[in-house]
């Protein structure tokens, strides 16, 4: 069999950093199921956070991080966080990503529930790709084995230790980084590639997974008829744009006294009920007070996405509204990226490493990524490689009787259930039923055959997860919010974690 010391499933930064990190410790090898440059993370517009402005501090950090995570955070995560972060930027430096300047400093700007500017970016709002382009080239120069288009289905574990296995390949270490899985919802900011797959495999390979309920829909996603749903960065609020509702009015003040720059889950929320409350789909986005060139030299992507598809922003407001964005729940993992498997680590937005808690402070994700892909490089390099213990109060997927007759399952029934059950505002009943016609589509599933069932398998798998987390915290936190627990409880000050019995 060929052997490699670490087996990296997914391209996207998480993969090719720890990859590139990895390189000098051993053989590696990176398995992707689309190209290397399909990935998540390319498409992350905002930036990174980091603390290295004037006027800042990791504390400072710290406590807007914290608070936006609603008390369930964990301490010791958020910490290493922001402590190791600016030295993580000083590395993607000296791999030479490029991050943009002013007067010969870095530019910074500030985004929702940071109180100070702290948001690097680069390319204007192309940073995601900007690093991803960076990384997946110098991939390539060390050498390092990618292999593309080759679907992982099972993690095999031996002897209570992680071993991939995937024809003939095996490893010591296998780390997981294949993002998110906005697919699960009819209207997402993520790519056709991002289904749950690395929580599904962990999930059946033994691993914990924890905080499933807590999803993030992104507030302004463009809303155009006969568009793919394309993110329109927090940044852009941040700048000073304002959001205003069917009738031009500016509402943002009526819900939150933060106004634009109030938590995402906050700003979704407020654009829903707004929505409802004018019966229209979508809200706008104005920056048409904004100087022109800003604008245009600010957001160059952005800019250009609009007007190829009709849409001068400097001249008329972007029609927007929520869509499903990012996954804060996941593998369960300790501060070196392990899991209860011994071997077997995530990274990235697949892992739940407790840095956001109930809900991500923007543009945290991406210094997660390149914080904790270090430290797991770290740990395999030590050799000290053991799970963390295991959680003694997991829950596990049972039977669920259907109520009614269950729809015909296929990806489009699928993310209608989750949009319309599982979505921004929740609720007991719907809950209750997405979770009765999920356990029947598990229930029927047949083996996959090839990669478009593979995925809806861990799409259903991944979407029961979510379903039965979000039924079992009756109360509202964070991203989770239901109408029929409107309020937050210090009795759920607590983590609800999933394992699979056997």
């Amino acid at each position: 069999m060929n052997r490699y010391d670490y087996i990296i499933v997914g391209s996207g930064i998480a993969g090719l950093y720890t990859a590139l990190l990895a390189r000098g410790q051993g053989s590696v090898l990176i398995l992707t199921k689309a190209g290397i440059n399909d990935c998540n993370t390319k498409h992350a517009q905002g930036g990174i956070a980091a603390a290295i402005g004037v006027g800042d501090s990791p504390e400072l950090h710290c406590q807007d991080t914290i608070a936006a995570g609603a008390g369930l955070c964990d301490e010791e995560a958020v910490r290493i966080l922001v402590d190791e972060g600016p030295d993580r930027i000083a590395d993607l430096i000296n791999f030479g990503v490029h991050f943009d300047t002013m007067d010969g400093e870095v530019s910074l700007t500030r985004e929702a529930a940071h109180s100070v500017p702290r948001i690097l970016h680069s390319g204007g709002d192309a940073t995601g790709e900007h690093i991803e382009v960076t990384l997946s080239r110098l991939a390539r120069l060390a050498e390092i084995v990618i292999l593309e288009y080759s679907l992982v289905t099972e993690i095999i574990v031996e002897s209570r230790r992680s071993r991939f296995k995937c024809d003939q390949f095996r490893s010591k270490a296998v780390i997981l980084a294949t993002g998110g899985g906005g697919q699960l919802y009819n209207f997402t900011t993520n790519p056709d590639i991002a289904t749950g797959d690395g929580v599904a495999l962990a999930y059946n390979a033994g691993a914990e997974i924890t905080d499933m309920e807590f999803f993030q829909f992104h507030p302004t996603a463009l809303r155009l008829i006969g568009v793919t749903p394309f993110l329109i960065s927090e940044a852009v609020r941040g700048e000073g744009g304002i959001l205003r509702n069917a009738d031009g009015r500016r509402f943002m003040s009526d819900y939150d006294p933060q106004g634009e720059l109030a938590p995402r889950d906050v700003v979704a929320r407020s654009i829903v009920a707004e929505m409802r409350r004018t019966g229209s789909d979508r809200v706008f986005l104005d920056v048409t007070h904004l100087n022109p060139r800003k604008v245009t030299a600010r957001f160059p992507h952005i800019f250009r996405f609009c007007y190829v598809n009709g849409l001068d922003i400097t001249k008329s407001y972007i029609p927007v509204s929520p869509a499903a964005h990012y996954m804060m729940g996941g593998v369960k993992t300790n501060a070196w990226g392990e899991t209860n498997i011994a071997g077997l680590f995530a990274s990235g937005e697949t892992a739940s490493t407790g840095v956001h808690g109930a809900n991500r402070l923007a543009s945290n994700s991406l210094l997660e990524v390149v914080v904790f892909a270090k430290r797991i490089a770290d740990r395999v390099r030590e050799g000290n490689v053991i799970p963390y213990p295991g959680d003694k109060g997991c829950f596990t997927l049972g039977e669920r009787k259907a109520k009614g007759k269950a729809s015909r399952l296929g990806r489009a029934a699928l993310q209608n259930l989750m949009w319309d059950s599982v979505g921004i505002v929740r609720n007991g009943d719907d809950l209750e039923r997405a979770a009765a016609t999920l356990a029947s589509w598990r229930a029927v599933l047949k083996g996959p055959t090839d990669r478009p069932t593979y995925e809806l398998g861990n799409m259903v798998l991944v979407g029961s997860l979510m379903a039965e987390a979000a039924l079992a915290r009756e109360e509202s936190r964070g991203a989770h919010y239901r109408s029929d627990f409107p309020k937050t409880s210090d009795s759920w000050l607590r983590h609800i974690v999933f394992r699979k019995t056997g």
